[in-house]
């Protein structure tokens, strides 16, 4: 049999990449973090980890009882949550979201969610996909409001993060380019309701997220330039008002361009542009009324 106190230690030695920084996560000694990874090798018959004098990397079999250690963790936690619920008439539920996403669509869907579950106990986590994504298949949060780019749903620190998750699109976010009113390209504007991207590139940028910037240069290296990125903030609100300031210019997701700020002009960039794609992350498990409710709710709220 599997003892559950190691697959906790190799997630921590998958997590923190080496026996000493997860020994210290775990409040054990890294002689402590070997002996247990050294034990559950011995048990599976199979290398779990490659040690190096770099850390330590997951082997095939590592990866494996690796995601499966983050299923049974996130069991235990829902285990724990049914039996806090027994005796009493009330469900916790736990929702993790972005900031713009949130604000834009969760508090109508509470308003549906409310009424229809009174007996629910709602808790909200304001956190970045890479972070939530995670806490998700940990059993952490029931659901995540979150985002991804290009490619696959973000993954975490874990091996697996962005994996084994049930994703529901939502809408898509299109990002936009935001500049002053007084810009050279005001009159241009005029005539033509795009931008290509490959036009802006002798200008400054100012970005409202560290995610936004690297986006931007790939899709900037696809058009032929270098942006010059003169400033990067975690909020989309002071990014635009630096750039109403004169600052530079800037790329904002649709549904983060409110509320308006004088002296601004906002313009959509000529297809195929960057667009963030929003959805609702969560883990199958039974029935689950008040959830099933919650991300309807959503639906309805990301509807045109």
């Amino acid at each position: 049999m599997i003892d559950v106190q190691r697959l906790r230690v190799l997630r921590a030695v998958a997590e923190h990449g080496s026996f000493n920084r997860a020994a210290t996560a775990l409040l054990l000694t890294p002689s402590a973090v070997s002996q247990h990874v050294a034990a559950l090798e011995r048990s599976l018959g199979a290398q779990v980890v490659a040690r190096s004098t770099r850390g330590v990397t997951l082997t095939r079999a590592g990866r494996i009882m690796v995601a499966a250690a983050e299923s049974v963790a996130a069991e235990l936690q829902h285990a724990k949550q049914q039996v806090e619920e027994l005796g009493t008439d009330r469900v916790q539920l736990t929702v993790a979201t972005f900031t713009s996403g949130g604000r834009l669509l969760l508090p109508g869907a509470l308003t549906r969610l409310m009424p229809a579950h009174p007996h629910v106990v709602l808790h909200v986590r304001e956190s970045e996909p890479e972070d939530s994504l995670p806490l998700v298949r940990q059993g952490a949060v029931d659901l995540a409001l979150a985002y991804h780019f290009d490619g696959p749903l973000p993954a975490g620190p874990g091996p697996r993060s962005g994996s084994g998750l049930e994703w529901i699109p939502l809408l898509e976010d299109p990002l936009h380019v935001v500049l002053p009113q007084g810009h050279r390209l005001a009159e241009r504007l005029a005539e033509h309701d795009t931008l290509d991207l490959a036009e802006l590139a002798a200008e400054p940028w100012v970005l409202g997220c560290l995610k936004t910037e690297a986006y931007l240069r790939r899709y900037a290296e696809r058009a032929g330039f270098v942006p010059d990125v003169r400033g990067t903030t975690t909020d989309y609100f002071f990014a635009r008002s630096l750039v109403a300031a004169g600052m530079g210019i800037s790329l904002i997701p649709s549904i983060a361009l409110t509320p308006e700020i004088p002296g601004l002009c906002t313009v959509p960039i000529t297809p195929p542009g960057p667009v963030r794609h929003i959805g609702v992350a969560t883990i199958r498990r039974g029935d689950r009324p008040h959830i099933r409710t919650l991300v309807q709710a959503l639906r309805r709220e990301a509807m045109p």
